[in-house]
């Protein structure tokens, strides 16, 4: 099987589809593929299908979506790989399990981009945390180049997926922060210009990437645009939220300011510019 979650939902068998083509069955596949591997109890699919409106008829309805989803799968493991390649057997039953209360998906995790994706972003974590920025460099972007686009971008998100959806942008932009982190280590202030004016006028309330955006600009010799970086998530917090930048942040704009050479592209650099210090 061959799952992707990071852009539209892909789920292939032996090279064929087995998304279904209307919403609430398409949602009941996303869900247990995004949770492959646990139970996700009944309960838990009604609420994301039907929210707070669920019929009488639920039980009987999701059924029916399990049964047709279980056909889809018998069709692709009857019919074999489509192309060539490793064929995968067994029975629907098998992939698609009915367990105590619930559902559960069988999916391997070299299966599902959201698990490569997540194996990625820690190791290279672990590698920046350990002084490794090139290792890290590389292994974050491999992760980010696993996005196709937004989380399940074309299936509708009820409750339960929106705030699985929502975990995974806050995990993507983590992991842009690390390896964004890792690139100024290695003196690539320059280069990452653009992509940081982009992304602090795409989250004009994010601190990490304001503080990284300042960091290059000051690297680049740029002063004057670093402070005004600061201004401007000064004002966008205190209308916004009617708060003051964090401590964090207000120590940067001190060391701009006065020239400090911790702001160098050395290992006491990464004191000001970690995520979540």
């Amino acid at each position: 099987m061959d799952i992707g979650i990071l852009g539209p939902l892909t789920v292939r068998l032996n090279g064929q589809s087995i998304v279904p083509s209307a919403g609430k069955p398409r949602q009941l596949l996303a869900l247990l593929a995004i949770r492959a591997e646990r139970v996700v109890t009944v309960p838990t699919l009604m609420e994301e299908i039907w929210g707070d409106a669920i019929p009488k008829s639920a039980a009987t309805t999701l059924q029916t979506y399990i049964l047709h989803l279980r056909r889809k799968v018998t069709s692709a493991l009857r019919t074999g790989p489509a192309g060539g390649g490793s064929e995968q057997t067994g029975d629907a039953k098998d992939l698609l399990t009915t367990c105590f209360g619930g559902y559960r998906l069988s999916v391997r995790p070299e299966e599902s981009d959201m698990r490569e994706f997540q194996s990625l972003a820690a190791r290279g974590s672990v590698a920046l945390e350990t002084g490794d920025a090139h290792a890290a460099s590389v292994m974050l972007e491999r992760a980010l180049g696993l996005w196709r686009g937004p989380a399940l971008v074309d299936v509708p998100v009820g409750l339960v997926l929106g705030v699985e959806v929502l975990g995974l942008d806050e995990q993507r932009t983590r992991v842009l922060e690390q390896r964004i982190e890792a690139d100024l280590l290695l003196g690539r202030h320059a280069s990452l210009l653009a992509e940081l004016r982009m992304l602090v006028a795409r989250h004009p309330m994010n601190e990490n990437l304001a503080a990284q955006l300042m960091t290059a600009l000051y690297r680049s010799g740029d002063v004057w645009r670093a402070l005004e970086v600061f201004q401007q998530l000064r004002r966008t917090l205190i209308e916004e939220l009617g708060v003051e930048p964090s401590q964090r942040l207000q120590r940067l704009h001190r060391a701009v300011l006065s020239g400090e050479p911790e702001l160098e592209p050395r290992d006491a650099g990464r004191h000001l510019l970690r995520t979540g210090s």
